[in-house]
């Protein structure tokens, strides 16, 4: 066995520097051609119209100029571009990150102009981590944290984005003696002030509020967010040139001028002062853009280089740091929005963040039209659309430690500081791992002449199967379920194969994570027409089915729980229901078994 480590080492060494490519644009490059580019700029354009008031709404979340948010849209979207291995994460500002970065400025008593002086020092050491983050290989660690963490950050951070610009709304600010950092305190500070609200203000939130509904409900399709901001800013110039005492606060216009290089100021104190806020974002972005990528790529049935996007991350960072731009992450929406539009390559970023920067250059000026309560109640609205109802449910109901890792997440995140969450958050998933660590494989076994069961190699007649049976045993918790998933999936991709029966009785500790694997699963059986049974489900396995809702998602007829007086009927009646789906011709069937070493 001693022998055989020089070699298995030199083998990661020398994959992981294959997968690590410091310009993996040459390969889109090399066969690029007119079909890829209209993909790319028909996505680039739907993106672009996205990425535009949202820039501007999360500088208004971290307490940055507009500016920052707007060219950091383009700065992230170029730079990622050069250094991704893939089309499914699109970088930029994100609400995560903004909301970040606000808390954790407000932590440290920084604030206004002084936040202007720190945003490039902070997103250097961001980038910089994220990059030797990358080179170490850590994202492959990342899978050890469950989304649950991600899910009760974000919640919390919609409580706090809501909660910070609801003053904006109703036209007041704080005094400079109130010091309100964390979600009660600005809760509590709005209340106390709530006497100083500006009625023309608030009467244009009501109607900047039922613009955006009228819009989401009856032109969905339609960049709902800048056609409320330019009706809003019409309504406003309108009704201030009838009657001026209703005039309400305005954005700041926004020029060429304002952007340009950021030296960050170097120096010991600064970054001791920084560093905890600054790993936070580094391990948020990887959180974020990991969850985004992996689930986008799994639809479509391809995989993702963490690492490589972690790479693509910190330089995109990096340049933001240099640029007078905002901290990168992956975004949901727009990276949704890409894949949905067609986009083909990574270079679908580049033509998005071009796109974005000449509508900052020539749009900038007219930024100035626009009111603060309208960009405001536009915040507000993509800080609910942040809690998800459909994950709040899997991660509160599925199993005990899922509700328990949520709720210290998001408790944590409206009690303190946002960077303070995350950390107690992650700290939590992985004492979670820890206690229920598994490593599972797929072993293939089938009967042989003499009919007994064995193990053996595959062969290739094995891919005209029409039926599997999967036997999984172990643990399925969120450390394994990534692995569950691919391996699962491998198996349905054989050529022929109309139905795979999955054994549960065996497989314990299933979780959110693993309900969201399996829900993916079975998407993409789906897609390409094949059919999951689900045999053998123990009675504690089908209340977390329920519970997490993927007892419709697989289909009550295709469940057969499990009969502890007899072992063999529930696959039994599993093996009647392929049958039935296949036709009465006779089926090559192979067993498949998923075991714990």
């Amino acid at each position: 066995m001693a022998s055989a480590s020089p070699n298995v080492s030199k083998t990661k060494s020398r994959v992981f520097a294959k997968k690590l490519d410091l310009f993996p644009l040459r390969k889109t490059a090399a066969g690029y051609n007119r079909a890829l580019l209209s993909g790319d700029l028909h996505a680039a354009v739907n993106v672009a119209l996205l990425a535009f008031p949202q820039g501007m709404a999360y500088a208004v979340i971290a307490g940055l100029p507009l500016s920052y948010g707007l060219f950091g849209s383009a700065i992230a979207s170029v730079v990622g571009m050069y250094f991704a291995g893939s089309k499914f994460i699109v970088l930029g500002p994100t609400n995560a990150t903004s909301v970040m970065v606000l808390s954790s400025f407000a932590a440290l008593g920084i604030a206004g102009d002084q936040a202007v002086g720190y945003i490039s020092l902070l997103l250097l050491m961001v980038g910089i981590i994220l990059v030797a983050g990358a080179y170490l290989g850590i994202a492959t660690l990342i899978q050890y944290i469950s989304r649950t963490v991600i899910t009760g950050y974000i919640t919390a951070a919609a409580a706090l984005i809501i909660a910070n610009q609801i003053k904006k709304a109703l036209g007041f600010e704080f005094g400079d003696s109130i010091q309100a950092t964390t979600f009660f305190e600005v809760l509590a500070a709005t209340a106390k002030s709530i006497d100083r609200t500006h009625l023309p203000t608030l009467g244009l939130s009501v109607i900047t509020l039922l613009i955006y509904l009228a819009f989401r409900r009856f032109s969905p399709r339609l960049p709902n967010v800048a056609f409320t901001l330019i009706l809003s800013s019409l309504i406003a110039f309108i009704a201030q040139k009838i009657e001026p005492s209703l005039h309400v606060q305005l954005m700041p216009s926004l020029n060429l001028s304002d952007w340009g290089p950021s030296i960050p100021n170097v120096n010991f104190d600064t970054i001791n002062l920084l560093i905890t806020p600054a790993m936070a974002i580094a391990l948020l972005c990887v959180l974020e853009g990991n969850s985004i990528g992996k689930s986008l790529a799994a639809r479509e049935g391809a995989r993702l280089d963490s690492n490589q996007e972690m790479l693509s991350s910190g330089m995109a960072n990096i340049a933001c740091g240099l640029l007078s731009g905002m901290a990168a992450s992956g975004s949901l929406t727009r990276s949704q929005l890409n894949a949905n539009s067609g986009a083909t390559t990574p270079l679908s970023g580049l033509y998005s963040g071009i796109i974005v920067l000449i509508g900052a250059i020539l749009l900038g000026p007219l930024i100035g039209y626009i009111p603060s309560a309208s960009l405001a109640v536009v915040v507000v609205t993509i800080g609910i659309s942040l809690i998800n109802k459909h994950q709040l449910r899997m991660v509160t109901k599925t199993t005990r430690s899922d509700s328990i890792t949520f709720f210290v997440t998001f408790l944590t995140g409206l009690v303190f500081a946002l960077d303070f969450a995350i950390y107690i958050g992650a700290v939590c998933s992985i004492a979670l791992f820890i206690k229920k660590v598994a490593h599972p494989e797929i072993v293939e076994y089938a009967f042989d002449d003499e009919g007994k069961l064995g193990k053996r190699e595959r062969k290739p007649e094995d891919e005209n199967l029409e039926v599997s049976i999967v036997h999984v045993e172990g643990e399925l918790f969120f450390g394994a379920s990534e692995l569950f998933r691919d391996q699962m999936r491998r198996v349905s991709d054989a050529e022929n194969l109309k139905v795979v029966i999955m054994k549960l009785r065996n497989a314990h500790n299933l979780d959110a994570t693993s309900c969201m694997a399996l829900e993916e699963l079975i998407k993409y059986m789906n897609e390409r027409n094949r059919i999951l049974l689900v045999s053998e489900v123990r009675p504690d396995t089908m209340r977390i089915f329920k519970r997490s809702g993927l007892v419709d998602v697989i289909n009550s007829i295709n469940l057969f729980e499990d009969e502890e007086s007899n072992p063999t009927l529930s696959t039994a009646k599993a093996l009647k229901r392929a049958k039935d789906i296949i036709g009465d011709r006779e089926t090559k069937v192979s067993i498949y078994a998923k075991d714990k070493h």
